[in-house]
């Protein structure tokens, strides 16, 4: 199917295009080096994450009633945007503005995104393909990650900041250009958006098996925080802080890897998912038992496990949708999300990798009700 697999190059392409920003690797280190200190430099992740929470839902039922296409491109340019304030501009107010605006950017892309693929590939007869396409793109966007670092360390080397921040502007802009190549099937939303936010929250949250697959989404997307603390494991075990960041980014190719197989691991049946997941759980504790450099190997296996279960999720939950407001109900998906990663804070905090990986463990009942379902529902 020729048209399919131009529209599966394309959704890869912008998935990488849209995460090779030479900024990601050292943005922090350019909010230390303006001055800021540790809380502030927290008060404006704060900021990042609050601008995301409020706006993720309202975005969604944005890009239902007016264009998903729309609003992927918005999020393009609104990233630029924010990142050319922090390179034009940089100090704290700046950055905080940058930050809030990269949040709203997140939010008009995160539930637009995947609305935006299921229904490109359903209007080509390839819905069943779409676990498989979310899985390369997540791969993809994991992959990324070296050339990214790669051009952060000669654009510094070349220009600094200024060059880092300017190209990362281009980036944005250029994943907005080619988000315009997206086809959009048509859909019909509410004339008042009022409504469709209703309507939306409301087929999310009363219809039991929706509700069920949107909070097994949302928890396992949350569990995904745990890759924030890959580098503090590292160090912690043993690793040279030289050779962290080569640590890290192994643990983030064997999880592409598992995004990857998402396609082949949607036809296990649902048991084997769960055995996959609490595989993933199992693997991280053994690693927090073992504590040394080698452990990271098993917090790699997990890490893939965890997300070619969290790839097939994602895909029931496209299934399971019906109707208009397929974009507004997986953003509800993304804000639990978000508020599901509080969890994964809260349990580092308490009890470091043991709490988390009980955490893996404790979702599992939920991910079980939520993936019960295998056979699409839309239509």
């Amino acid at each position: 199917m020729p048209a399919a697999r131009r529209f599966t190059r394309l959704a890869v392409g912008w998935a990488a295009l849209s995460e090779l920003v030479p900024y990601y690797p050292l943005y922090a280190l350019l909010f230390l080096d303006t001055g800021l200190d540790a809380a502030e430099v927290s008060a404006l992740f704060a900021v990042w994450s609050i601008a995301g929470l409020l706006t993720e839902v309202p975005a969604g039922v944005l890009a239902d009633r007016w264009s998903r296409r729309g609003a992927v491109v918005l999020a393009g340019v609104l990233q630029a945007a924010g990142f050319a304030l922090w390179t034009a501009a940089p100090g704290t107010v700046a950055f905080a503005v940058g930050f809030a605006v990269w949040g709203v950017a997140g939010a008009l892309a995160s539930g637009a995104v995947e609305a935006l693929v299921y229904d490109g590939l359903a209007a080509l007869g390839a819905r069943d393909s779409y676990a498989r396409v979310n899985g390369w793109m997540t791969s993809a966007e994991l992959l990324v990650q070296v050339p990214t670092a790669a051009a952060a360390t000669v654009l510094f080397a070349v220009g600094g900041y200024p060059l880092v921040g300017w190209v990362s502007v281009g980036v944005c802009l250029a994943a907005a250009a080619l988000a315009l190549r997206f086809p959009e099937a048509r859909h019909v939303a509410e004339d008042d958006p009022a409504g469709a936010l209703r309507q939306g929250l409301a087929q999310a949250l009363r219809r039991p098996g929706l509700r069920l697959v949107v909070l097994a989404v949302a928890l396992l997307g949350g569990l995904d925080a745990v890759e924030e603390y890959i580098p503090v494991m590292a160090r912690d075990w043993g690793v040279p802080t030289a050779a962290v960041p080569a640590a890290a980014l192994a643990v983030a190719l064997a999880g592409a890897l598992g995004a990857a197989l998402g396609g082949r691991a949607e036809r296990l049946p649902t048991r084997w998912l769960l055995a996959l997941l609490v595989g993933a759980g199992l693997s991280l504790a053994a690693a927090a038992l073992w504590a040394r450099p080698a452990a990271l190997a098993a917090v790699a296996a997990g890490y893939g496990l965890y997300l070619a279960v969290l790839v097939v999720a994602e895909a029931r939950l496209q299934h399971r949708i019906v109707g208009a407001h397929r974009a507004a109900i997986t953003s509800v998906a993304g804000l639990g999300l978000e508020l599901a990663s509080l969890l994964v804070f809260a349990a580092w905090a308490v009890g470091g990798p043991f709490a988390v990986a009980g955490l893996f463990l404790a979702v599992v009942p939920v991910v079980a009700a939520g993936l019960h379902t295998r056979t699409p529902v839309a239509r």
